[in-house]
C-alpha cells in the first residue's frame, strides 16, 4: 500500500499539477485585489470546520461544487473564489491523509476514492482556476503557503481538538467510565 505520510508529498502533488498547467501561460492579468488574504484564509478555514461538523465530508463536497459553479462564473479572480479554493485544499489534503490509511481493498468496499484520485481531482480543479484567472506560479505557491500556514491549523484544531488524557478514547470509553463525559 502506498501512503502519503507527509503533507509534502500530497500539497508537492497537487502543486505540480498547477505548476505545469500555468507555466507556459500568458502574464498575469488579474484585476486589483482588495481583500485581506489571510484574513480571508482563516474565515474560510473556520467556515469548512463548521461545515464540516454540521454536514460532514459529503456535505462539504457537495458545497465546494457549488462555490466553484459559481464563483467561476465571475471574470475576475475574487475572495469568494479564494476562499472556495482553500477549503477544497484543506479538506481534500485532509481527506486523502485519511484515506491513505486505509488499505485500498477496504477504500474500494467503502467506495472511498485513492488519495491520489482526491489530489488529480482537486489539482485539475486549481489548474482550471489558475488558468482562467492567468494566477502567476509565484502566487499559485504564495496561495499555498498562506493555506497551510494560517488556515491549515485553525482547520485542523476545530476537525480534531487536542484530546486531554480523561476523553473518551477510540471505544468511546471516558476514563474508563461509559457514557461519562
Amino acid at each position: 500500500m502506498r501512503k502519503l505520510t507527509t503533507r509534502g508529498g500530497f500539497s508537492g502533488l497537487v502543486m505540480a499539477f498547477c505548476l505545469i498547467a500555468i507555466a507556459g501561460g500568458p502574464a498575469p492579468v488579474l484585476a486589483k485585489e482588495t481583500w485581506n488574504h489571510v484574513a480571508n484564509i482563516k474565515d474560510a478555514a473556520k467556515r469548512l470546520a463548521e461545515l464540516h461538523r454540521r454536514e460532514g465530508s459529503a456535505g462539504v463536497l457537495k458545497f465546494l461544487d457549488a462555490c466553484y459553479r459559481t464563483q467561476m462564473l465571475s471574470s475576475e479572480f475574487s475572495q469568494g473564489l479564494e476562499s472556495c479554493m482553500a477549503q477544497d485544499y484543506m479538506h481534500s489534503q485532509v481527506l486523502a491523509r485519511i484515506y491513505a490509511k486505509i488499505p485500498q481493498a477496504e477504500r474500494v468496499r467503502m467506495g472511498v476514492p485513492a488519495p491520489e484520485d482526491i489530489a488529480k481531482g482537486m489539482g485539475q480543479r486549481f489548474v482550471a482556476a489558475f488558468s482562467q484567472y492567468k494566477v502567476s506560479i509565484k502566487q499559485a505557491e504564495a496561495f499555498k503557503r498562506m493555506v497551510d500556514k494560517d488556515g491549515m491549523p485553525l482547520f485542523m484544531k476545530a476537525v480534531f481538538p487536542p484530546r486531554n488524557s480523561g476523553d473518551a478514547d477510540a471505544d468511546g470509553d471516558a476514563g474508563g467510565k461509559q457514557g461519562a463525559r
